[in-house]
């Protein structure tokens, strides 16, 4: 097969959205198989991560389903079903529900949620490979301004 090298002119003229939609979906893909071969998925560590006070949590409280969902809006995909995944939580007893139907993280959840977060050094190693420091935080910087640039907002 041949590579088509373009000109850095002709990357110039190329659409922004075209790129950063090709490099989520790849990035995605990349990280939730690498998730898979550990045994878990990326939305069981978002909401071990949800629900822990030593991380995204606020306070450690339980939540609910709909309450976890709204909380991840912003990163969820259209295919993760959290109820199903919360299932599988469940049955391994990193997560508890009580009668309100809140899912708590428990000990052994925990215990998890920082097991599993040891291989993100790993994932971000090798997505990150020959990429200077420097040049990764131009391209952040860049797709920054880009959404500033559409009207977005950048956190």
């Amino acid at each position: 097969m041949t590579t088509h090298q373009s000109s850095d002119a002709d990357l110039a003229r190329q659409p922004a959205a075209y790129w950063t939609g090709v490099a989520y979906e790849a990035l995605i893909a990349y990280t939730r198989a690498q998730q898979a071969e550990k045994g878990y998925t990326q939305p069981q560590f978002w909401l071990l991560r949800n629900l822990s006070a030593n991380d995204i949590s606020p306070n450690g409280e339980g939540m609910t389903l709909p309450e976890l969902r709204k909380a991840m809006t912003s990163y969820i995909r259209p295919e993760d079903d959290l109820a199903a995944e919360a299932e599988v939580l469940l049955e391994r007893g990193w997560l508890a529900r009580d009668a309100e139907d809140r899912l708590w993280l428990t000990e052994d959840g925990e215990q998890a949620r920082l097991d599993l977060a040891r291989n993100a050094p790993a994932i971000r190693a090798a997505l990150h490979e020959g990429i200077a420091d420097a040049d990764y935080v131009t391209t952040v910087k860049v797709l920054q301004r880009l959404t500033r640039n559409a009207g977005g907002t950048v956190a």
